[in-house]
């Protein structure tokens, strides 16, 4: 695309190939210091992000016409998506990443927080967190999988374009957090997200809004 911005050589995550649970404190520091990741999606992204369509063509073709154009694309042939409210993603992202094995892309959606999980994580994960007795303190996630779709945010931000509509043009309702960077990112299944959403709930209060109404055990707000 022609009007793809010039790329900021940005610091990728640790877990391109074999993702690993961090245990010493040296190591958790070194994860969080990698989190930080590109702020826009990269070309070799933006092709993994087409994949999912069945016309990954006609998906490049809208991003070139218009690059700042969020794009509605099909779960579960190159991820499933994990939706959760904001507050407690941030949360969830954060053991992810200092804990743990790391996360895929993520993105801020109207008030919730996207995950972008391996195949069949819409399926499994609720399963997992009933089986653990574990959802009256998680907030019910949205899995999204196969038949459900998307809006993915953005490329990259409108102001990064050399474009009159740049300045004038409002800002997206949805962002990337961790933008995608590689053509075969690596992605949590539905045991890590089950990890990182145990320890969230453990280690912080949760907000209100986070938690069912309905749960005895509704942790003190933050």
């Amino acid at each position: 695309m022609s009007t793809w911005p010039s790329e900021p050589s940005p610091i990728r995550p640790i877990h391109p190939t074999r993702p690993a649970r961090v245990h010493s404190s040296g190591t958790a520091r070194r994860s969080r210091q990698a989190r930080h990741t590109a702020a826009y999606v990269t070309l070799a992204g933006a092709d993994w992000l087409a994949s999912a369509s069945p016309f990954p063509r006609s998906v490049h073709a809208l991003w070139a016409a218009d690059p700042a154009a969020p794009v509605v694309l099909p779960c579960g042939t190159a991820f499933d998506v994990i939706s959760v409210p904001a507050l407690f993603g941030r949360r969830l992202a954060d053991q992810l990443w200092s804990d743990g094995p790391g996360s895929g892309p993520v993105a801020a959606q109207r008030g919730r927080i996207l995950l972008f999980a391996a195949i069949g994580t819409a399926q499994r994960l609720p399963a997992l967190l009933d089986w653990e007795e574990w959802r009256a303190l998680v907030p019910q996630p949205l899995c999204h999988g196969k038949g459900d779709a998307v809006t993915v945010p953005p490329l990259f931000p409108v102001d990064l374009l050399d474009s009159p509509e740049a300045d004038t043009k409002p800002g997206p309702p949805s962002r990337w957090l961790v933008a995608p960077d590689l053509r075969h990112p690596w992605l949590p299944g539905p045991e890590a997200l089950l990890w990182g959403c145990v320890r969230a709930a453990r280690t912080r209060p949760a907000d209100p809004a986070d938690t069912p109404a309905t749960s005895q055990h509704a942790l003190a707000p933050s």
